[in-house]
């Protein structure tokens, strides 16, 4: 006998690939993937009568509830509660609480989704004319192209169209995925264009690009009008910067020409109560929005909005917690490229965040980014090459023998 030894299990497709190296039966396999991980899942303001019940049915299931201590006695009303079990004491708890009061019934349905949207990664494919995206198969690279002249990284350097054209066919030799153009800057201080002026910018660029680039493209835009005729060009894709609020019209284009959306949360000045749950929430009623316009839940990407709304330290903290993104079953866009929570971390201007960024990028790879919206596309393609390479290769039992 040797060992024991640890092995790094990051999900549920690394376990099954171990578990079929060691020769177990499949249907064993299956019940024995409920067991492989611990999931927290965190409830904000449980009354301290279901937050009991939590506690003593995850007890007897063999997993844990973190209350309160007043919980037990009820003299705190509510109570905060951090659930700690593996996907099948959760499922053997929604049969516990599903007839239960204090909320507990709806509790159990919202884990049955929870539960479901955490094995949310299989592909889906985006088709178009000449032009095809497959998300969940490998992390795409978005590179950017701004024609605008103030954004904070590359203002003013694209604007004629002819350099726009040529920067775009250099992103696109480099490997990217899909190609983001943006005519009004985003950036905090930013001034404001009219849709007449955005498209005014974009339009021509965007013609030219749908003749030539054979990768899909997208609008940067938060605009209605701005996206509605861009749609009718040809763009293949909005990403929403305003994530369906700052023009309520958005969801009912995007809806009516059935286009994918990528909607970011970015809610202004907020004083958030706990960031990732409003986060979360925020996102899921914004999802919430073009799903009841019309448009299918599978032409739908989520973006936390790093560097919107939020300062310094929360843009630490989202990053962390991008896990936490998966509750909502949907790809996960990360715009982190020559961010200021970079530069401050660094104490770099903007012209040098190289290596920060595509430390940023690694991390996203590792912790559940769909696609990375970046400018430097060659090094993080590469970046985004060696890390799949590790996580595919490195997980099919080779190293053990």
């Amino acid at each position: 006998m040797r060992g024991p030894y640890f092995l790094e299990l990051a999900n549920e497709q690394e376990a099954e690939r171990l578990f079929q190296k060691i020769g177990c039966d499949w249907r064993g396999s299956q019940i024995m993937l409920a067991k492989s991980r611990i999931i927290p899942l965190f409830l904000k303001e449980v009354k301290s009568p279901g937050a009991n019940i939590l506690k003593q049915q995850m007890l007897s299931l063999g997993g844990e509830a973190v209350v309160g201590r007043g919980v037990v006695n009820c003299s705190q009303e509510y109570s905060d509660v951090l659930l700690l079990g593996t996907v099948k004491e959760y499922e053997l708890l929604v049969e516990k609480i599903i007839r239960q009061p204090w909320g507990l019934n709806d509790l159990g349905e919202r884990i049955k989704t929870l539960l479901g949207n955490l094995e949310r990664k299989k592909s889906v494919t985006w088709e178009w004319p000449g032009r095809k995206l497959v998300l969940g198969e490998k992390v795409l690279v978005m590179g950017i192209l701004n024609v605008t002249p103030d954004s904070f990284s590359d203002g003013g350097k694209f604007v004629e169209t002819s350099q726009a054209l040529e920067h775009a066919w250099e992103m696109v030799e480099a490997g990217a995925d899909i190609i983001d153009l943006g005519g009004e800057s985003t950036r905090p201080g930013g001034l404001p264009v009219s849709a007449t002026e955005e498209l005014k910018r974009v339009l021509p660029v965007l013609e030219k690009l749908l003749q030539e680039i054979p990768v899909p493209l997208s609008l940067d835009t938060y605009k209605a009008a701005v996206a509605e005729e861009a749609l009718a060009v040809g763009v293949q894709i909005i990403n929403d910067v305003g994530g369906g609020l700052k023009d309520p019209r958005m969801a009912e284009v995007a809806a009516r020409f059935q286009a994918p959306v990528i909607i970011m949360h970015n809610p202004g000045k907020v004083t958030y109560q706990d960031l990732i749950p409003d986060l979360v929430d925020s996102l899921s009623e914004q999802v919430r929005i073009f799903e009841e316009a019309g448009l299918p839940a599978e032409k739908i990407v989520i973006d936390p909005g790093v560097g919107f709304g939020k300062d310094y330290q929360e843009n630490l903290v989202v990053m962390k917690n991008l896990q936490s993104l998966c509750t909502l079953g949907k790809p996960v866009l990360l715009g982190v490229s020559r961010k200021s929570f970079i530069g401050k971390t660094l104490d770099l201007p903007v012209t040098d965040r190289l290596e920060g960024s595509l430390a940023a990028a690694a991390w996203g790879v590792l912790n559940g980014a769909d696609i990375l919206r970046v400018h430097d596309v060659r090094e993080t393609v590469r970046l985004v090459k060696v890390l799949e390479a590790i996580k595919t290769e490195g997980v099919s039992g080779e190293g053990i023998r």
